[in-house]
């Protein structure tokens, strides 16, 4: 059964989208859809809500499509992946990693 990690997400305060962008693009996207537990990987910038003027409750989201559980664990221990994640740490305000399936 494949899993799907939704992760929800606001910058810190101070931080500039643009850079942050930048740091997905080089850093983030090509780091994390290289590990071989990963099927897909994406970033989303939220424009809005459907039907209305107002904000999304959250700026960003990811969605990493995971083959493996146990794997990703391996993945994520490894020194690079620990290096991006104290990188995303230093963009993200609290974080929500959701975990779902199929229905």
């Amino acid at each position: 059964m494949t899993t799907t990690i939704v992760v929800l997400f606001n910058l810190k305060p101070g931080v500039s989208p643009s850079d942050y962008e930048q740091w997905a693009r080089t850093t983030d996207l090509p780091t994390v859809q290289k590990l071989g537990s990963i099927d897909d990987f994406s970033v989303l910038r939220t424009t809005g809500l459907l039907g209305t003027d107002a904000p999304a409750p959250y700026q960003y989201v990811e969605l990493l499509v995971v083959n493996d559980m146990e794997g990703l664990g391996a993945d994520v221990s490894s020194e690079t992946m620990q290096r991006v994640a104290a990188e995303f740490q230093q963009f993200a305000d609290n974080p929500k990693f959701m975990l779902t399936e199929t229905v």
